[in-house]
């Protein structure tokens, strides 16, 4: 190989970091910073002129006055750094000891309701462990308790549900689903929830 080739090959080497490590990159940037800006940073939610949280990753909400989601596998709850399932079998002790120890505690802040009627994604983590959404069934079994909290009708409850229930995806992929963070902002609009939020971002609401 004489040094006419190596020259060419460095050439060739240079030209495609410049291009695909550099020139790419920052286009790419360029074009979701102008046509997707909120997905591009985040799809971050603002409420009272402060970020609140992502539509994209769940939170800890202990509220009664508030929707929950999904419980979290990660340590501690939600964290985005630490995304993971519990990665436990169906049969695992462990697991069941969990899940039975979520049943308990939903029941105990939902009175009314039994066993056989949570909505078992209420109960499981996700893979993830930051899972935003719920089923819209997970959502109207909780408004009898949301509702005495707030001292709001159940009625418009539902309504908020029904007005935030997202589609499958393309009419096919996935299931219908409502946004957590989505549900409890439209509380706050409407009702008062002593210690709603703060402004530290990733912190439990309480």
């Amino acid at each position: 190989m004489n040094m006419r080739m190596l020259w060419t090959s460095a050439k060739l080497v240079l030209l495609s970091c410049l291009f695909l490590g550099l020139v790419y990159t920052l286009g790419m940037t360029g074009i979701a910073e102008v046509l997707f800006s909120g997905q591009a940073n985040g799809s971050l939610v603002h409420y009272d002129g402060r970020v609140v949280g992502s539509r994209l990753i769940g939170e800890q909400f202990t509220s009664a006055g508030f929707f929950q989601g999904r419980p979290s596998a990660t340590t501690p709850s939600y964290n985005a750094a630490d995304s993971s399932a519990s990665n436990l079998g169906p049969t695992n002790k462990l697991l069941i000891e969990h899940i039975k120890a979520r049943v308990k505690a939903f029941l105990k802040e939902n009175p009314g309701v039994k066993a056989s009627q949570i909505p078992i994604s209420l109960v499981e983590s996700s893979d993830s462990g930051l899972d935003p959404d719920i089923t819209p069934a997970s959502a109207y079994i909780q408004v009898p308790r949301i509702a005495a909290a707030d001292h709001l009708p159940q009625s418009t409850l539902r309504e908020i549900i029904s007005s935030h229930i997202r589609g499958r995806f393309v009419g096919i992929f996935g299931h219908p689903y409502v946004n957590v963070l989505s549900l409890n902002l439209s509380i706050l609009k409407i009702a008062h929830v002593p210690g709603a939020y703060t402004a530290q971002s990733g912190s439990s609401r309480r």
